[in-house]
């Protein structure tokens, strides 16, 4: 929507509303430069600062990002389909790529991850989950995936300990069968999952481990894994960024 240069928004704020409507229109697109804030500046008739102070509203959004001495620059996004059903399906044939691999550079885009592993009291969220005291000591597997080197989700399971002890849940590296395949043979098998989905701002270390701009909310997607004994055996905490996402679920009708 175009804004009247009469209203009685502050300047500042027009300008940010004015170009954040090209970029939501698609008249300005990723990558795209906007004009100098010297050029922005004439058209609007107001000083440097105003300009700087609307743009940099836009920047703080997430929506343009400043390279200077350059100027500002629409926002690439690198966004993922997110299939939360897809990980009750088998993992690719080759043993160097798993699901999220596979999926990334079929697009065309180069996928990476950082793996750490630590032992962690478990939170109240996890330990009503597993179903073991708060405060017990779990195993958590925390990753963080990027696409072409920009984070855009990460992904923490929670272990009981006895379960995974002595395995390879418990070293940095990549599995190549799937940590759900890797508890079935630990003598684990899930045969059932409860997927939860909230939505929400982002914790600081959330921010931080995303490089998510201000006010932009996320996904909470927990899926907790059971036995045939009905024993909880894991349960996992992705965390997805509103603006990198978009989330598919197929069904099947019986």
């Amino acid at each position: 929507m175009h804004t009247p240069r009469g209203s009685a928004m502050p300047a500042y704020q027009r300008i940010a509303a004015e170009y954040r409507n090209k970029i939501a229109s698609g008249a300005l697109r990723p990558g795209d430069r906007l004009p100098t804030e010297q050029e922005v500046a004439h058209a609007y008739t107001v000083a440097r600062q105003t300009v700087r102070q609307g743009l940099a509203t836009l920047v703080a959004e997430g929506l343009i990002v400043a390279q200077r001495p350059h100027g500002y620059f629409v926002r690439q996004r690198e966004h993922m389909v997110y299939r939360p059903q897809a990980e009750s399906r088998p993992q690719p044939a080759s043993p160097e790529m798993d699901r999220y691999f596979q999926q990334i550079s079929s697009e065309g885009r180069k996928p990476s991850q950082t793996i750490e592993i630590s032992l962690v009291p478990a939170s109240p969220e996890i330990a009503q989950r597993l179903d073991v005291p708060e405060g017990q000591t779990v195993v958590a597997r925390r990753r963080v995936r990027s696409i072409n080197g920009e984070p855009v989700n990460t992904n923490d399971t929670h272990f009981p300990l006895d379960a995974v002890k002595d395995s390879d849940i418990m070293s940095p590296e990549d599995i190549p069968q799937g940590t759900n395949q890797r508890l079935a043979e630990l003598g684990f098998a899930q045969v059932r999952a409860i997927d939860e989905f909230f939505i929400r701002m982002p914790t600081p270390e959330e921010v931080h481990r995303l490089d998510l701009a201000a006010g932009t909310p996320v996904a909470l997607h927990i899926v907790t894994g059971y036995t045939a004994e009905g024993r909880p055996v894991r349960c996992t905490l992705n965390v997805l960024p509103g603006d990198r996402h978009v989330i598919v679920y197929e069904r099947e009708w019986e």
